[in-house]
């Protein structure tokens, strides 16, 4: 191939196709692909929730959520150079959140801000996450533009080596447990995306809306006879919007029908606790889940399952349309910071390795133990964290 056959990639100022970043580049940024773009980049699946949202004295450019566990991701957008006082606008959403991931993105961070945000990232928890993005723009001769997102900044693999003790014996094997899942299932293929192993007892998967996700779950603890035992696993269905209610109703209602398009002679068991803003659908199955030689069966068992309900729940809750939303309306008190309310990110190391799985949505910390429920504490054994308090169960 001839040198002069290859065509030269050309830099494009972001200002000749967004002149303006709350008429131009917010709500383009908010469409379906863009917004793809943008969570492939920093690792997530986001779902926009509102633009110009208004943030204690200020306005965020975008609100999404991320669809595998509902946590909250501000975007904050500038097509120049960062500046002062967009830092001082993502400090204050996130004191006003207990969870949140912030991304600022910009035309040109500049050292003083990459620097900025890499401390913040190193003195939070891992319930607050900053990522530092730069927005480029580039054509071949003349071809249509193509946008390009660049991380300039991000929390550490997330999570934050230095806050947390070393793991006791029980989280090594839940992390170990979720990591052997995960390969397996990029091994052997999926319809879900498995998430990053965690050091707990379940795994969030993503379904395609905020509100709704899918979830492994592997535990000590039986649901079923309540008690603490070898284990089982389950594969979900979870929702959790403040209106669970209506929507167990319209899924119920069809049970006999899902239960058909599942093909399976298993049965699924239906949870909707009383006062709870979730319910659940699920498989189970016991094991001996502290059984490393059984883990590849287990995984088969999950993967199976979990494909067979991202199959049939996923049609159903994106014909949901816009419903769900309004069902999950956005709440000030509830979501962002307000004069009223001034919660500020923890800056001290935790002194145990809670603090590992500390960023867990009330959604996902649903999904341990028995279904819908928080189980007892588990008798006392050696293996115990710096602080005294016992382990978590595989």
């Amino acid at each position: 191939m001839k040198t002069n056959e290859l065509a030269r990639l050309e830099a494009v100022d972001p200002r000749t196709f967004w002149q303006n970043e709350a008429a131009d580049f917010t709500p383009w940024l908010g469409q379906g692909e863009n917004i793809k773009l943008l969570g492939d980049t920093i690792g997530l699946e986001l779902e926009p929730e509102a633009q110009e949202k208004g943030v204690g004295p200020f306005r965020a450019d975008l609100l999404c959520k991320s669809t595998v566990d509902d946590s909250w991701v501000l975007i904050e957008n500038q097509l120049e150079r960062t500046d002062h006082s967009h830092l001082g606008q993502l400090l204050t959403y996130a004191a006003g959140l207990q969870a949140v991931t912030i991304v600022w993105i910009a035309r040109e961070m500049t050292d003083e801000h990459r620097a900025a945000l890499d401390w913040l990232n190193e003195i939070t928890d891992t319930r607050i996450n900053f990522f530092g993005l730069e927005i480029e723009l580039w054509k071949i001769g003349e071809s249509p533009l193509a946008p390009k997102f660049n991380v300039v900044s991000k929390p550490n693999d997330w999570t934050k080596p230095g806050m947390v003790v070393e793991l006791s014996e029980t989280k090594r094997m839940q992390r170990e447990y979720w990591q052997g899942f995960r390969a397996y299932v990029a091994k052997k293929g999926a319809e879900f995306r498995t998430t990053k192993p965690l050091p707990d007892t379940y795994m969030n998967i993503a379904i395609g809306r905020s509100g709704f996700h899918l979830a492994a779950i592997a535990s000590t603890w039986d649901s079923q006879d309540n008690t603490w035992g070898t284990g089982e696993i389950r594969a979900e269905f979870v929702v959790t919007l403040g209106n669970a209610t209506e929507l167990y109703d319209r899924f119920h209602t069809r049970q006999g029908e899902i239960q058909k398009e599942l093909g399976l002679e298993e049965q699924l068991t239906w949870h909707n606790p009383e006062n709870t803003k979730s319910w659940k659908t699920y498989f189970r199955k016991t094991v001996d889940v502290g059984d490393r030689s059984g883990w590849p069966a287990q995984h088969e068992w999950l993967r199976r399952r979990l494909n067979t309900l991202h199959r049939v729940f996923q049609p159903m809750v994106r014909q949901l349309g816009e419903h769900h939303k309004e069902m999950a309306a956005i709440s000030d008190d509830l979501l962002l910071a307000s004069t009223n309310r001034r919660v500020k990110p923890a800056l001290a190391p935790a002194a145990t390795d809670q603090s590992a799985t500390s960023a867990r949505s009330p959604a996902a910390s649903r999904g341990r133990g028995a279904p819908g429920e928080t189980p007892p504490d588990r008798p006392a054994v050696a293996d115990r964290t710096p602080s005294g308090r016992r382990p978590g169960s595989v």
